[in-house]
């Protein structure tokens, strides 16, 4: 795909394909729609980012919230995203034993309780001990923090979703 591509696109179909580039939030990208033309791929991610950063902490909260459960109840309940059960095969999370199925869950759980939202992490970056350790270790800090943290992790997530569609294969970030 390229960005001519993309500034064609009406409005549906720019929801269609863009609409889960954050999880399960295609108000977004109808949101960003209106902000065409891009000039390129990276352009398009930064006016993704820009309107979660323009959010308050009850709008930013929201997102995570739509974010499931690592290995949690909807990849059982087979309602992951294809976008999520692929980024959580690549973390190892789809062939969990039962132990640590039942280790995550608990940790899921003490954090959602602490947090109102759901663990976030850019798990196709990851494998299954870093999710154990990122989830122990941020489970702890402090709630202004994480939100930071969570939220970076979307855009992270949204980056890589936006360069597969785009068919690059972007730098690193921190």
């Amino acid at each position: 795909m390229d960005v001519g591509k993309v500034n064609s696109m009406d409005f549906r179909e720019f929801v269609n394909v863009f609409g889960n580039v954050i999880e399960r939030c295609p108000l977004i990208a109808a949101a960003v729609w209106s902000q065409r033309p891009f000039s390129d791929w990276e352009d398009l991610e930064r006016h993704f980012s820009a309107f979660i950063d323009a959010l308050p902490q009850s709008g930013q909260e929201g997102i995570l919230r739509c974010h499931p459960d690592l290995a949690g109840g909807d990849l059982h309940q087979g309602t992951l995203t294809v976008e999520s059960q692929r980024e959580q095969s690549v973390a190892g999370l789809l062939s969990l034993g039962a132990d640590e199925g039942l280790r995550l869950a608990e940790l899921n759980s003490q954090y959602r309780a602490r947090f109102g939202f759901p663990f976030v992490l850019a798990a196709r970056l990851s494998d299954r001990e870093v999710v154990f350790r990122e989830l122990e270790r941020r489970l702890h800090r402090p709630s202004t923090l994480e939100l930071r943290t969570a939220l970076g992790e979307v855009k992270k997530i949204c980056r890589l979703r936006l360069a597969d569609l785009f068919g690059v294969y972007p730098a690193a970030r921190p």
